[in-house]
């Protein structure tokens, strides 16, 4: 019995931080350990044009991310792992879907509306278009299902849209794509968090995964906590919530009730969550040097992994041309 197909891709940006961990990748971690679905997991330096990256950062982001990814877990012995640009049949689907999909749908999209307010000087098209790619890099291998939080609906219901008009066009060669809900801790800024955690904000936002203990526990001494008005404040609930997710249950509770009670004490909270988060990634800090010591393995692994997708790709491009009359 075929297993389902599960898609999901991440833009090279930049370090992952523990917001990327815990909205995507322990959840695929979690995926790929199940072994009850054939999953892809792409790295989508195409998508990642529309900021203002150099060549260079692109470049070196790539190869550091797949090497984050690795060691946060992914094994690319189960999982096909690779950067999107080594399948150019990405591109190229995405093109046909340009000519199905009608251009009044793209401007209803809020993440075009969110990041054309975040970079006013660099409203390019294809901020407009990213969801047109994002359909073709989910279809292009069959994808069935992808993890999404509740928040990124919107652009899976305009992928199925696109396989639904492909397919009334040209015929029925498109599956219904499903979204795998996942509950989605959100992890806030550490300076300002009202606002989600995010590499845009700046270093002192955000925690990396590769961040040392020192640093760690540097950036969680200036975090946030308490605000006017009473009760608990959004910064309070982001450390605790963090605390949850990498300290032990009895450090968790202990903190909570002095919260409640009112007797916490936020420097010993920064340091607790500072100590258990600099343990909780160690492993994946010495894999990750290991790594990034040894590019050309790293290129190998994804090499590989670029070609098992292309068999893929490229079969599903040849049976799409067929059906549109181009040979």
């Amino acid at each position: 019995m075929l297993k389902p197909i599960v898609l999901s891709g991440i833009q090279p940006t930049g370090n992952l931080h523990i917001g990327n961990y815990m909205g995507a990748v322990q959840n695929w971690v979690a995926l790929q350990n199940a072994e009850k679905y054939q999953c892809y997991f792409c790295i989508v330096d195409y998508h990642s044009l529309t900021s203002e990256l150099t060549p260079a950062e692109r470049k070196n982001n790539t190869l550091s991310l797949a090497a984050e990814l690795i060691a946060a877990g992914l094994d690319p012995k189960k999982i096909t792992l690779f950067v999107q640009s080594q399948v150019p049949e990405h591109t190229e689907l995405a093109w046909i879907f340009n000519c199905v999909t009608p251009v009044a749908e793209l401007y209803r999209m809020t993440q075009f509306k969110d990041k054309s307010t975040r970079q006013e000087k660099n409203i390019n098209t294809g901020l407009l278009t990213y969801p047109i790619l994002q359909a073709a890099d989910i279809l292009l291998y069959g994808g069935q299902l992808v993890p999404v939080g509740q928040d990124q609906v919107q652009h899976l219901e305009l992928t199925k849209d696109i396989a639904r008009w492909f397919n009334n066009r040209f015929g029925n060669y498109f599956p219904e794509v499903k979204p795998l809900l996942t509950e989605i801790p959100k992890v806030m800024s550490l300076l300002e968090p009202t606002k989600k955690m995010s590499k845009s904000l700046g270093g002192g936002h955000i925690v990396e995964l590769a961040d040392e203990p020192k640093s760690i526990e540097k950036k969680l001494s200036k975090a946030v906590t308490a605000t006017a008005g009473g009760g608990t404040a959004p910064g309070a609930q982001n450390l605790l919530m963090l605390l949850k997710q990498f300290g032990t249950t009895e450090l968790y509770t202990q903190f909570l009730q002095q919260e409640k009670t009112g007797t916490i004490r936020y420097g010993d909270l920064k340091k607790e969550l500072a100590r258990v988060i600099g343990n909780y990634f160690s492993d994946f800090r010495k894999r990750r040097a290991e790594l990034l010591l040894n590019t050309t393995e790293l290129q190998n692994i994804l090499d590989h992994g670029a070609q098992k997708a292309q068999a893929v790709a490229q079969k599903t491009m040849s049976e799409v041309r067929k059906l549109i009359g181009i040979r």
